[in-house]
């Protein structure tokens, strides 16, 4: 696989009333993105417990998402083990490291996130690309 990997925050805009910022989204997930079995744990957690929703329609929205990618990346132990490697080098909380592990395992060279430093390059392969800046 290649090419861009959603973190769980573009996932949530999409499901949100806030105009620019859904329109994005849902641009960037109709690209047909990579994302991991994380971002759609973080967006089902998110949508019960922040949003309301209930667990008919979060099924609903994870078959929807998990359909629609190009790639669902999983989460291994070596997934882990590059966490922990990309935690140590770059200093990333454990989830988002999860989620650039995951990109990288997945030969993503974009990341589209409003959480990380917009611009950063990882390890000369993948730039962090705030969609929102």
């Amino acid at each position: 696989m290649s090419g861009e990997f959603v973190d769980s925050n573009i996932v949530i805009y999409s499901l949100s009333e806030n105009g620019p910022k859904q329109d994005r989204a849902l641009a960037i997930l109709a690209s047909q993105p990579v994302m991991s079995v994380q971002v759609l744990s973080e967006t089902a957690n998110i949508m019960r417990r922040k949003l309301g929703f209930d667990n008919w329609a979060i099924r609903a929205v994870i078959d929807r998402l998990s359909q629609a990618c190009i790639g669902l990346q999983p989460l291994t132990l070596d997934t882990l083990n590059g966490a922990l490697e990309v935690a140590g080098r770059y200093g990333f909380s454990h989830y988002d490291s999860l989620i650039i592990a995951a990109a990288l395992q997945a030969n993503c060279t974009t990341l589209y996130s409003e959480d990380m430093q917009h611009g950063q390059v990882i390890d000369n392969k993948m730039i962090v690309v705030n969609p929102f800046v």
